[in-house]
């Protein structure tokens, strides 16, 4: 990531399904879906995609990162994790 390059990463929130749903809602340059082919930043809800007997954690969140500047990310995601 430090090259340029976009990744996904994924990371678990404290709490459950729906802190982690809240969390991704709060999210405003992290746009909410699922996809790894384009350069903008994704942010998704592994568990709420794959369907009721996802063996995924229910607080898991995938983030695909894009193109965006890092620090305007890293503040995004610090507010929507703290919220």
């Amino acid at each position: 990531m430090r090259d340029g390059f976009g990744a996904v990463v994924s990371c678990q929130v404290r709490g459950g399904a729906p802190e982690a749903l809240s969390s991704a809602a709060r999210a405003k340059l992290f746009t909410r879906a699922t996809s790894l082919g384009g350069v903008e930043s994704l942010i998704e809800h592994r568990a709420s995609m794959e369907g009721p007997y996802s063996y995924t954690p229910q607080n898991l969140l995938r983030l695909s990162i894009g193109l965006e500047n890092v620090a305007d990310l890293i503040a995004d995601l610090d507010q929507a994790l703290d919220g």
